[in-house]
């Protein structure tokens, strides 16, 4: 489904990838470990286009994604959910979860994919109203995996979900994405190294 070969990416001077090849199949989950600063986030960053000086190959279903732009790439079904999570603090959960379906191939799909992920996430519910500024780590964190599920995407790179989180939800986070991967999705995910993260993958890269 994605294949990465040849992979040197550049920050200004700086050589930040060199010859990375990584591929995931279909349906699967596939992990990406190793400590910060070792270019994990980077990579995906470079496969959703994010990153300007990238050479090497990237494709997505048979067909080179190598700089594209972001916006086609997702509307392609490939998504980026960041580390930072990067919501809108001062609109609400709804409208945080309504501006993830704006891809062209997701807005058809808004009221289906918005039951989806307030089943998957019922704290969500509970919080529509609520501010984005106003969540704790951990449902921040679900909001920024639910409105990457509203673009419609069955590729999620997923940067570090359990990042600053308590135990108890990160277990609870990676038993979603463990079910958003059983109902179809496919995920590459970056995290540090952590007991529960074998649990989840199917195969797993070390950077």
């Amino acid at each position: 489904m994605l294949a990465v070969r040849n992979l040197d990416v550049y920050y200004g001077e700086s050589h930040v990838l060199r010859d990375v090849a990584v591929h995931v199949d279909q349906g699967e989950v596939i992990v990406m470990l190793g400590p910060n600063g070792h270019g994990k986030s980077t990579l995906l960053k470079s496969i959703c286009g994010l990153v300007d000086n990238v050479t090497g190959r990237i494709t997505y279903r048979d067909d080179s994604i190598i700089g594209m732009a972001t916006e086609n790439i997702v509307n392609l079904g490939l998504i980026y959910i960041a580390e930072n999570r990067e919501l809108f603090p001062h609109m609400t959960v709804f409208e945080n979860l309504k501006l993830g379906a704006y891809a062209k191939n997701a807005r058809a799909h808004e009221k289906k994919n918005l039951e989806w992920v307030f089943d998957l996430f019922p704290r969500l519910v509970e919080r529509k109203k609520q501010l984005a500024s106003t969540m704790s780590g951990g449902e921040a964190r679900m909001l920024a995996v639910a409105r990457g599920l509203m673009s419609n995407a069955d590729f999620l790179c997923i940067d570090e979900p359990s990042l600053g989180l308590q135990p108890s939800l990160r277990h609870e986070i990676f038993a979603i994405i463990k079910q958003i991967s059983s109902e179809g999705k496919t995920v590459l995910l970056v995290e540090q190294n952590i007991p529960q993260i074998t649990e989840l993958a199917d195969r797993i890269y070390v950077m």
